[in-house]
């Protein structure tokens, strides 16, 4: 996707506390990895353990930490800022504008609006769209073959992308983002074994997505038994996650790929759930837990508990486990001469 951007334009951009060393003449015409970016190029030091390939980088314009102090090549301009990563995040919401014009007011013909639905002048509705009975859109954008189920609300600035179903009841806060494919308001997983077969447990509660949230492709938020399933401001959840029927999650929580969310479980403020974890139901997990990739979280947790492994012990103690798991060999061998010396010296002494 091509961009020219000047050197005043990305300063701008990044912030009027940036502090420039070194020179470059020329516009920015492409991004890259220190390792692979060329001349024409911006590249960035978001990760301490890449900043040895800085000093042999091709890139023209390098966004750099305030701590770094080599010094540019001839042509070569580096930009020092509180945090890089961020700063190239500006920059690319910036191009994003660009390269994605605003998409067109409006409902495409060949979506189906229910008579009764209320569609904000100001919504684009793409191609193949489906909005239900008593629904309410905001000034949102929905893609192509987007499903909005009967007296769904969806907020004023949400994104949502094409293939996304928002079910029956639920609501769409301001500014959200819905991956393509993701679900909001499938059926909880209730049943009850009754007269020899599952039978079905009804699930009439909806979804709630506060503010800023975003939702991962492919993700399935579930409508709660009754009341609300409830993601509170500002949460982030990836591709591929499940969050089951009256789970209430917190604000500022990072939810990673392939992770799970049991029933009833409530997530404080600010908690990382890291990818294919997975927490029982009916716990709490308090503000600013961190569960580590793959663990398994089978009890409530306090605030800022950072846990790991398929039971969920704290991270430290699981560490050591580890620790001592790898030298198990080793003392299973001193164990056994231990135990071959005494029964030398029980023999010895049996024969006098």
């Amino acid at each position: 996707m091509p961009f020219t951007y000047s050197i005043q334009r990305i300063l701008e951009i990044v912030g009027d506390d940036a502090q420039c060393f070194g020179e470059y003449q020329g516009s920015i015409t492409g991004i890259g990895s220190l390792s692979e970016a060329v001349a024409g190029d911006l590249s960035f030091l978001g990760n301490p353990k890449y900043r040895e390939l800085v000093a042999d980088s091709a890139a023209s314009v390098v966004l750099l930490p305030l701590d770094y102090t080599e010094a540019p090549k001839a042509k070569q301009l580096y930009i020092k800022v509180e945090n890089p990563s961020y700063a190239l995040a500006l920059l690319c919401r910036d191009m994003e504008k660009s390269l994605q014009p605003p998409a067109e007011v409006g409902v495409h013909p060949t979506a189906f609006v229910d008579l009764d639905a209320v569609v904000s002048p100001a919504a684009s509705v793409g191609p193949f769209c489906y909005i239900g009975k008593g629904a309410v859109v905001g000034a949102a954008v929905l893609e192509a073959h987007v499903s909005i189920g009967k007296y769904a609300k969806i907020g004023d600035e949400t994104h949502i992308f094409s293939q996304v179903v928002v079910g029956d009841y639920c609501e769409i806060g301001p500014r959200n983002r819905l991956q393509p494919s993701c679900v909001i308001g499938s059926d909880g997983y209730g049943y009850e074994f009754t007269k020899g077969a599952h039978q079905r447990v009804p699930q009439i509660g909806n979804v709630v997505t506060e503010a800023d949230v975003d939702v991962g492709a492919n993700t399935s938020i579930d409508r709660a038994r009754f009341g609300s399933t409830v993601i509170g401001t500002g949460t982030k959840i990836d591709n591929l996650v499940q969050i089951a029927h009256n789970v209430r999650i917190g604000k500022h929580c990072l939810i990673i790929g392939q992770s799970g969310i049991s029933g009833s479980t409530e997530l404080g403020d600010g908690v990382v759930l890291a990818g294919q974890a997975g927490v029982a139901g009916h716990l709490k997990i308090g503000d600013g837990a961190m569960i580590a990739g793959g663990a398994g979280v089978p009890h409530s947790l306090e605030p800022n508990a950072k846990v790991r492994g398929p039971t969920g012990e704290p991270m430290m103690l699981y560490n050591r486990i580890m620790v001592l798991q790898r030298r198990l060999p080793d003392l299973f061998k001193r164990f056994d001469k231990v135990e071959k010396s005494i029964e030398s010296l029980a023999k010895r002494d049996t024969h006098g």
